[in-house]
């Protein structure tokens, strides 16, 4: 059982509270798939870091993937009770762990208001986003 969580269009305000981090892949990405296991490793020890580990699949929420201004696969975001931080890091076990127990995510500039994902916005994006996938 994946210690994984899937979050869509309906759950995504879960991450709005407590501390996450959240991929966006899409299973045809060959760089999603390399990183996949490692996705996986990183969420057993979610409970050792004190956060939840979160995947969102843009190809089935392409709402949700507009609400975080998606468009480079994978994405990952740091967020802690509702403050977003895009990572760049590097995509190991190691780097992801110590991105956490080393706290490296406060000296990352957190996503600006206008632009969070719980922002009018955005909210606004996530409907274009929703939008273009259906006319497709």
């Amino acid at each position: 059982r994946s210690n994984v969580r899937v979050l869509c269009g309906s759950n995504w305000s879960l991450v709005l509270q407590g501390q996450w981090m959240l991929e966006f892949y899409a299973p045809w990405c060959p760089a999603c798939q390399q990183m996949e296991a490692t996705w996986e490793s990183f969420a057993r020890e979610s409970e050792r870091l004190g956060l939840t580990v979160g995947k969102v699949d843009v190809t089935q929420e392409p709402g949700l993937s507009g609400r975080f201004f998606v468009t480079t696969l994978p994405t990952i975001y740091h967020a802690n009770d509702g403050v977003f931080r895009r990572y760049r890091g590097s995509r190991t076990l190691e780097d992801l762990q110590g991105y956490i127990l080393e706290r490296k995510w406060e000296a990352v500039e957190p996503v600006a208001g206008w632009k969070s994902p719980s922002s009018i916005m955005m909210h606004g994006m996530a409907g274009l986003f929703h939008f273009s996938g259906w006319i497709r």
